[in-house]
């Protein structure tokens, strides 16, 4: 393919994300709504404009780390650890329960199957897609709503990422049950030495650019530096520890969230982020929807995997939400936030399919749930948040 055909994709799709996300904003919806529309607009699905290829998967991959770095550094690190044990039992309960109703889901459409077989491998795995939260549709959202650092933001993006946590974790134990060569403690030792090194390291790069912020107040080596930080945070996270590159950059956002400068960083993030990085990751999200297969027995498992997808991790995390003291409308708000699907769910299928586990059929399935967790979340949001607003603080 000739290399300047990308310019042509990336025309269309940054001109089709700023439109769609001026119409979504007209009707009083989240920009990110249009972005996606969009994406599926111009694929493979509706007009056929745009391809994914690799070379946009990587810019997406850029456009979640840009997001997720810039929600690390306007995250209030005081809420942050104020909910941490809030936000880890709300994370566990977002976990079991979608990881039950998958597992049953599955079960009631094809049979249920004795312990230890392939067909019960199966079942379980896809408990294991629906455990996933992708929190960068619900961040953006929030930043819009100016919800984000107030104490439901960081309670949902810190259940998120312990989530993710736990998910991995989960999936590797299922595939360890099929594969001997997996091994669980393994990965549970890297993940507790990532933050191990995240907190001994973060400690170090905290005083170096506290030392270089007061040098040199708001110049544009902070920003650069910021940037270098968070692609490093979100390489070693993967390739080291095994944990998602989104999470690496979160950390490394969150390290620098005290600096007097934090700020400055963040406002430079979003230039990149805004202007392409940003629209390209959720056009990709319609972009790599292909309904074109489908059958009606798979759309009708595809309509029964979506719904329940949405409704155990509203179940699950607001009533643990509700048990962890807060009222039922933030509960609400948090099991809403908490149901978003995306690129970790595409991981973890990405994988199923490598190992066997999940039919490649059912591959639309978890598409369809990424699209409708995508659009659903941030309208509803901005719906709860508009008929219950939070107090201050929150």
């Amino acid at each position: 393919m000739e290399s300047y055909l990308v310019f042509k994709d990336l025309a269309i799709i940054v001109i089709f994300a700023k439109i769609f996300g001026i119409l979504a904003r007209k009707i009083k919806a989240p920009q990110v709504v249009g972005e996606i529309i969009a994406g599926l607009l111009i694929g493979p699905s509706l007009l056929g404009l745009v391809k994914q290829t690799d070379f946009l998967s990587q810019m997406a991959e850029i456009g979640v780390i840009l997001l997720m770095f810039s929600a690390g550094l306007e995250t209030n690190l005081h809420d942050l650890i104020k909910t941490g044990l809030k936000a880890t039992l709300i994370a566990c309960a977002g976990v079991f329960v979608p990881l039950a109703g998958g597992t049953i889901l599955y079960s009631c459409f094809y049979g249920f199957s004795a312990i230890g077989t392939m067909e019960f491998y199966k079942a379980l795995f896809i408990g294991v897609i629906l455990t996933a939260t992708s929190v960068s549709i619900t961040v953006q959202a929030l930043r819009e709503m100016g919800r984000l650092k107030g104490l439901i933001g960081t309670t949902i993006l810190s259940a998120a990422i312990i989530d993710d946590v736990i998910g991995i974790i989960v999936l590797t134990v299922v595939i360890g049950l099929k594969d001997a060569s997996s091994n669980a403690g393994t990965v549970v030792a890297k993940t507790g030495l990532f933050f191990v090194f995240s907190i001994a390291v973060g400690f170090l790069i905290y005083k170096l650019f506290k030392f270089v912020d007061s040098k040199y107040p708001h110049t544009r080596r902070i920003p650069i530096m910021g940037l270098a930080l968070c692609l490093a945070m979100a390489y070693i996270a993967e390739k080291y520890f095994g944990i998602a590159d989104i999470t690496g950059a979160y950390v490394a956002g969150i390290i620098l969230c005290n600096i007097r400068d934090s700020e400055y960083i963040a406002e430079k993030m979003d230039i990149n982020s805004y202007m392409l990085f940003g629209p390209i990751f959720f056009a990709s999200i319609g972009l790599k929807t292909d309904i074109s297969d489908l059958n009606v027995s798979v759309l009708v498992f595809a309509i029964a995997f979506v719904f329940v997808g949405l409704i155990c991790k509203i179940i699950g995390c607001g009533l643990m939400a509700k048990i962890c003291n807060f009222t039922w409308a933030d509960s609400l708000k948090i099991g809403v936030g908490m149901m978003t699907r995306g690129e970790v769910a595409l991981i973890v299928s990405q994988k199923g399919l490598a190992v066997g586990l999940l039919n490649p059929v059912y591959f639309t399935a978890v598409i369809l749930l990424i699209i409708a967790s995508s659009i659903l979340t941030p309208i509803i949001l901005k719906l709860l948040y508009v008929k219950h607003p939070p107090k201050e603080g929150l």
